[in-house]
């Protein structure tokens, strides 16, 4: 399914974030996010999500035959930089608490031990309460979730910004096994993840969404492109 966003506007007071967000995301790509600190891919995603209301603007999933819907609370996920477990469980409770609460929407569900060997946590790391795992590793549990979802639409707000190198990579590996029939969309504003991770780049500044065609990341100039108009944005 098409993911689309029709005319979104979001204002703070008398500041206008989000001017007119329009644009169609396709299944199977990871899309890249790309804007400066403070251009809005927060405030986009929060709007996406319900987290807050936009001023105006729809956004629904839509078939080939073209019929639509809004996007339902199973039919999105949201993994934000600073992950958010509950710490008082371990990592296998967690997954078995969340697999049984929404085991009607896991399409293809595999064993817990299936799972948590596919985002590298080991037995013994499994049975640790949460409170003490690592950054690196409650992001890959954050991400698991949504990994055993497998919902239409995944919203990752800078979710690899913070970790180390190791996990980074084991994190990009997943996203990749994950696009299937999946919309993903990365917000960051590292220009080499948004190239090395995605497949299409597209630029949120003054408020709205510009897409980049990949037939120019060859030339000597695309970054300088893309720099020019961040600074814009500034």
């Amino acid at each position: 399914m098409d993911f689309t966003i029709e005319h979104l506007q979001k204002s703070y007071a008398t500041k206008e974030v989000l001017k007119d967000i329009t644009f169609t995301f396709k299944p199977g790509h990871i899309y890249a996010l790309l804007g400066r600190n403070g251009a809005g891919k927060t405030t986009l995603f929060n709007c996406i999500n319900g987290d807050i209301d936009a001023n105006g603007g729809t956004w629904y999933l839509s078939d080939e035959n073209g019929t639509r819907h809004d996007l339902a609370p199973e039919e999105i996920g949201y993994v934000i930089s600073e992950p958010m477990v509950p710490e008082f469980l371990t990592g296998r409770e967690f997954l078995k608490f969340y697999i049984d609460v929404n085991k009607k929407y896991i399409k293809n569900l595999k064993s817990i031990d299936e799972y948590l060997a596919s985002v590298a946590i080991t037995p013994e790391d499994s049975n640790r309460l949460m409170k003490e795992y690592s950054h690196g590793m409650r992001n890959k549990m954050q991400m698991l979730i949504n990994f055993i979802s497998e919902p239409p639409v995944l919203l990752l707000d800078e979710p690899l910004t913070s970790l180390d190198v190791v996990v980074s990579e084991e994190m990009k590996d997943i996203l990749r096994g994950m696009k299937g029939d999946s919309i993903i969309l990365l917000s960051t504003h590292i220009m080499d993840l948004a190239l090395d991770l995605c497949d299409e780049i597209v630029l949120l500044n003054h408020g709205t969404l510009t897409a980049l065609s990949r037939d120019e990341l060859d030339r000597e100039d695309f970054r300088t492109k893309i720099i020019e108009a961040l600074k814009e944005e500034g």
